[in-house]
């Protein structure tokens, strides 16, 4: 096999392992509606579709934060859902109330779902990632990202997002036949999809899996753990070198499962993971990424400093990457997330 060239940019260095003095720095969300030049591009589109579809649009609002706060690692400004979307399974973004979607429960609605042309409709996606990767510094590295099989299902079955998703684990109780084929669809399709995120430029992956939380030990590792295993596969064996980092939000004690058992880079923390744990159960294996709360960037002042400074001290004596645990709300002030990064880039070895 070919050596990989040793990584340059900083968040891509953390992701090989590497513990850096000053920790690399993106924010889940860093592009959206808290930044006002973003509600100013949102407001020319027809919808939040029209907007990850249109490449000019969407390069523009992942460039802004980076304008503002000179990241280091940009993410493709797009959606989880675009994937049921182009599977055929239309997606309505309704203002206030969220998602919307034809539930799909039943075979004959799953077997409806098809490959055919679904790569022609992602087209604008890719086209920004293209643009993307000439349009960043050249310190910045690209993220893609795409939602796991599991949280995306939930969607698909629930027709929206749901608290407690009874019609989608009642199906994957009840009929575990059929939702392991809409799985099965949904790992072939978001596997190329990510495959070919890389071929236009992304230098690295995240998959994020919203609901993981929601599932007992033994669904947990079927239905969150070996789809992603599937998908870590293939990146790793079809486009070696991309690191990729998952996100099994609300996962708890299981993290460290997840990360044994799926072969991932990195382990993005939600709030809630302890960090002394995290610190001595999978900084061993992983590189760590996470987790201040997104409510202390909305508070900022001493107790935003405070909780940045707690982060920094437990996580950076390893492979480490700063960000929130879960994503910036619409209420932060811009000026908050200016002072997180001055105080992230403070910190030195």
């Amino acid at each position: 096999m070919t050596q990989q060239p040793s990584p340059t940019k900083s968040f891509l260095r953390a992701l090989a392992g590497e513990s850096l003095p000053t920790p690399p720095c993106w924010l889940m969300r860093q592009a959206g509606r808290y930044l006002p030049e973003y509600r100013e591009i949102r407001s020319k589109a027809k919808g939040f579709l029209d907007l990850c579809y249109t490449p000019d649009w969407a390069t523009e609002v992942t460039l802004q934060p980076l304008r503002r706060y000179g990241f280091d690692a940009a993410i493709l400004f797009s959606d989880i859902l675009v994937v049921p979307d182009a599977l055929g399974q239309p997606v309505r973004f309704q203002e206030g109330e969220g998602p919307a979607l034809t539930p799909v429960r039943d075979d004959r609605q799953i077997a409806a779902l098809t490959l055919d042309g679904f790569q022609d409709r992602l087209r604008p996606v890719f086209e920004t990632v293209s643009r993307l990767k000439t349009a960043i510094p050249t310190e910045t590295a690209l993220i893609g990202f795409s939602g796991a099989p599991w949280t995306v299902a939930t969607y698909m079955v629930e027709g929206g997002g749901s608290k407690e998703f009874l019609a989608a684990k009642a199906l994957a109780y009840g009929q575990p036949a059929s939702f392991q084929r809409l799985i099965d669809l949904l790992v072939e399709a978001t596997g190329d999809y990510l495959v070919t995120q890389i071929d236009h430029g992304a230098e690295a992956i995240q998959i994020f899996d919203s609901w993981a939380g929601a599932l007992p030990e033994d669904a947990f590792d079927r239905w969150v753990i070996e789809p992603t295993r599937r998908l870590v596969e293939k990146i790793k064996t079809e486009r070696p070198g991309i690191p990729v980092i998952g996100f099994p939000r609300g996962a708890g004690a299981l993290y460290k499962r997840f990360v044994e058992g799926t072969g991932v880079d990195a382990v993005s923390l939600d709030t809630s993971v302890p960090l002394d744990w995290a610190v001595a159960e999978l900084q061993p294996r992983v590189t760590l990424q996470g987790n201040l709360d997104p409510v202390l960037l909305v508070t900022g002042g001493e107790a935003l400093d405070r909780g940045v400074d707690r982060i920094l001290a437990a996580c950076r004596q390893g492979p480490f990457i700063f960000n929130l645990g879960h994503g910036i709300l619409q209420t932060t002030p811009p000026d908050n997330v200016a002072r997180l990064v001055d105080r992230v880039r403070r910190v030195r070895g």
